[in-house]
């Protein structure tokens, strides 16, 4: 952190001044830009919904590294065998060759927000200079959740399941089922719906999740969007993704890279401050020739896709069988109208997870759909 600097005058130093002046001194708040830009990114944290729903890391990795990518190296998979009991050995065991794969990372994005204030503003409007953060720290949020929602909307799915307007708590469940087939982790899993979709939500007889709304004291942005918890999801409204559309997504499914761009040496007046793995930077001066401070906050931010190698059972072969590429399934997409899209039934992924669009929601073979959904 950097120290502010040239402005905590001694007692001494003040009454000298005063006499020197032959005038009383005005008793102006001093300012520490330290405890100001905590409070500006614990704002920032709070004003998060989508990117809140990333999982979050720092840049330090990135420093140095040619054109702003790295190599990230992703843990081999290898199958189990079994060796039968008392076989007459006649066949050896099977060896494996194990692989890590590297994937490159790019890094790169700096949001924002730069403001001039003249002597007559900081003089008569503004009574502290958090007054003037906090509208700052929300247009960085912002540009943080619209790239957020950039890389989501963006993203190319496995699995979309349309007309979920039809049954919404049989396309749920089968969100649900869909997730645990691609093997997604139970914890941390979110249902993320546009406006049109919450709508639906409320008004869904069958979900009675209308009584949910404002059980829970708002905390932040995040803990303000959450309407309920179903069937294994922590079902949030975000107004800024498709109004139609919903993502049950665990929070591994996508990265959040944030860091603080350090303060510069002929900045005196700056900080750099972090909270939950968000950091920010806020840096003031003047510029004697308009008369005016310049105030500027900013956070270095990237965001980035997580894909996988699956292991599946070989049910012809009885042997497990690790997936030859990598498939992005900590995520997929729902809407209330449009058409299903699920893998090709001879697809790699397919044959190891068994979703495929030989059975695509909503079914159409006369079964129940919530019977469908539930298997």
């Amino acid at each position: 952190m950097r120290q502010l600097a040239g402005w905590d005058w001694s007692c001494e130093h003040k009454l000298l001044f005063r006499n020197q002046m032959g005038a009383s001194l005005p008793e102006h708040q001093i300012v520490k830009p330290q405890k100001l830009a905590a409070t500006a990114v614990g704002m920032l944290e709070q004003e998060l919904v989508v990117p809140n729903l990333f999982q979050k890391q720092g840049i330090d990795q990135f420093k140095g590294a040619e054109n702003d990518t790295i190599s990230v190296p992703v843990e081999g998979v290898l199958p189990f065998h079994d060796y039968a009991w008392r076989n007459d050995r006649s066949k050896p065991i099977e060896f494996d060759e194990y692989k890590e794969r590297k994937i490159p990372v790019t890094f790169g994005g700096n949001v924002y927000s730069a403001v001039k204030v003249t002597d007559e503003q900081n003089d008569f409007d503004l009574k502290n200079w958090a007054k003037l953060l906090n509208p700052q720290v929300k247009a960085v949020a912002r540009g943080l959740g619209r790239r957020a929602v950039k890389t989501l909307t963006s993203q190319t799915y496995n699995v979309v399941i349309g007309q979920a307007a039809r049954n919404l708590r049989g396309a749920i469940i089968e969100a649900r089922r869909v997730v645990n087939k691609f093997n997604v982790p139970d914890e941390q899993r979110y249902l993320l719906v546009g406006s049109d979709f919450e709508a639906a939500l409320l008004g869904d007889d069958k979900l009675n999740l209308a009584q949910n709304v404002g059980d829970a004291e708002a905390q932040s942005a995040l803990r303000n969007a959450l309407i309920a918890d179903r069937w294994g999801f922590r079902i949030v409204v975000d107004k800024t993704i498709p109004s139609d559309a919903a993502y049950a997504m665990v929070t591994s499914a996508f990265i959040f890279l944030s860091g603080a761009p350090a303060v510069p040496q002929s900045i005196a007046f700056g900080a750099t401050q972090s909270h939950e793995s968000i950091a920010l930077r806020w840096v003031r001066d003047y510029d004697p020739a308009y008369m005016h401070d310049r105030s500027v906050v900013n956070t270095y931010a990237g965001f980035r896709t997580v894909k996988d190698p699956l292991v599946g059972w070989d049910e012809a072969k009885n042997s497990e069988i690790v997936s030859e590429g990598e498939h992005f399934v900590r995520a997929i997409k729902l809407t209330l109208g449009g058409t299903s899209t699920y893998p090709p039934k001879d697809s790699e992924l397919a044959k190891i997870t068994g979703i495929s669009d030989a059975a695509p929601w909503p079914p159409t073979s006369g079964q129940p759909a919530d019977a469908r959904a539930a298997k």
